[in-house]
This record gives C-alpha cells, sequence and structure tokens, in this order.
C-alpha cells in the first residue's frame, strides 16, 4: 500500500515531476488542501521550504514535503536565487529579463538549486537536505519541455549538450536539482 504524503505546491506541473521521479517507490504526493497559502519570507532556499511544510502540515493535518528552488547566476551574486520566480510576472518576462542582464557577460556560470524539507503532522523537521544542477545560462532559449528557466539552462552533465527545456522528462529528472534532492529524501523515507 503506498504511502501519501502531502506535496506543498499549488504548482500541479511541479507535483507531476515529483511523482514521476518517485516512480517504483511506495510514496505517492499528493497537493495540500484548500487554505494552503504560505508567506514566503524566509532568507534562504531552506527557510522557505520549511515555511512550506509546515503550512502544508497544518491545513492537511499529515507528513508534508516542500522544496524551494530556485536559480542561481554566478555573475549576479547568485540572483535571482529566492526571487526566481518572482523576478519578472511571467515566465517569458523572466527569461528575457536574465538574458538582457546577462547580454554583455561572459561568465555564464549558473546552478538549479533545490531545498526540500520533510515534516511530521504537527510540523517537526524529520529531514531536510538539498539537491544542486551545475550549467551555464544559454545566449538564446530553446527546447518547450520544462518550465522556469528550462529554456536557457544548459546543463554542465557531460551527457547532455542541450538545454533543460529540450531534453526529456526521464533525462532531466536524472539530474536535475529536485530529481537529486528527492532522491535524498526517498533514501531517507525507506530507511525510517
Amino acid at each position: 500500500m503506498k504511502q501519501t504524503i502531502v506535496f506543498a505546491t499549488g504548482n500541479a506541473h511541479k507535483l507531476q515531476e515529483i511523482n514521476e521521479i518517485a516512480q517504483g517507490s511506495d510514496i505517492e504526493f499528493i497537493l495540500p488542501p484548500d487554505g494552503f497559502n504560505p508567506i514566503e519570507d524566509g532568507k534562504t532556499f531552506e527557510e522557505n521550504s520549511l515555511i512550506k511544510a509546515r503550512e502544508a502540515a497544518h491545513v492537511s493535518g499529515n507528513v508534508s514535503l516542500a522544496d524551494d528552488s530556485g536559480l542561481c547566476v554566478e555573475a549576479l551574486g547568485g540572483a535571482p536565487g529566492i526571487h526566481s520566480a518572482r523576478y519578472a510576472q511571467t515566465a517569458q518576462a523572466r527569461i528575457d529579463k536574465l538574458l538582457g542582464v546577462l547580454k554583455d557577460e561572459t561568465n555564464r556560470k549558473a546552478k538549479f538549486v533545490c531545498a526540500m524539507t520533510l515534516v511530521d503532522k504537527d510540523g517537526n523537521i524529520l529531514f531536510q537536505t538539498r539537491g544542486e544542477c551545475q550549467g551555464e545560462i544559454s545566449y538564446t532559449q530553446s527546447g518547450t519541455n520544462g518550465f522556469g528557466y528550462d529554456p536557457v539552462f544548459l546543463t554542465k552533465d557531460t551527457e547532455y549538450k542541450k538545454t533543460m527545456a529540450e531534453m526529456s522528462e526521464e533525462e532531466k529528472n536524472k539530474i536535475s536539482h529536485r530529481g537529486r534532492a528527492l532522491r535524498k529524501v526517498l533514501e531517507y523515507l525507506n530507511n525510517n
């Protein structure tokens, strides 16, 4: 029988991605119930992840997992970082702004970061981890898969020479920051 864990998000695409990565485990992730509306005012990915996990546990009365993730660009001092989703109004505007800011920049090193926090039904931390995916920002966007900054993120993984948005879900989940963090969470759950 599958164990159900609330995944603290309102993003159905992110939930689908999490369940694809968890395929083959005894865990199914579900969306939190109505009333899930965390105020993400932490200063780090880990703090925001904990805020979301505790809010999901509070509204659901269930064990909850949250991630907080974003893009950190070296030449921008780690920005947009925890503000990745609020860097501009729309996904395309965020990409356009990033490419515009970096247009004359030769240092294009970047990484996707994902902090995950698992809490019990009372909001106590059971496990916290982080996954990272190193890469660089391309000069133009390419690909239609994925979401967010995927069309301009070229992974440093030697096996792939394409943007995250040009990868299949299976390829992306193998190397993504979220995939790396979630596999650590699943390992924790399997051993406890």
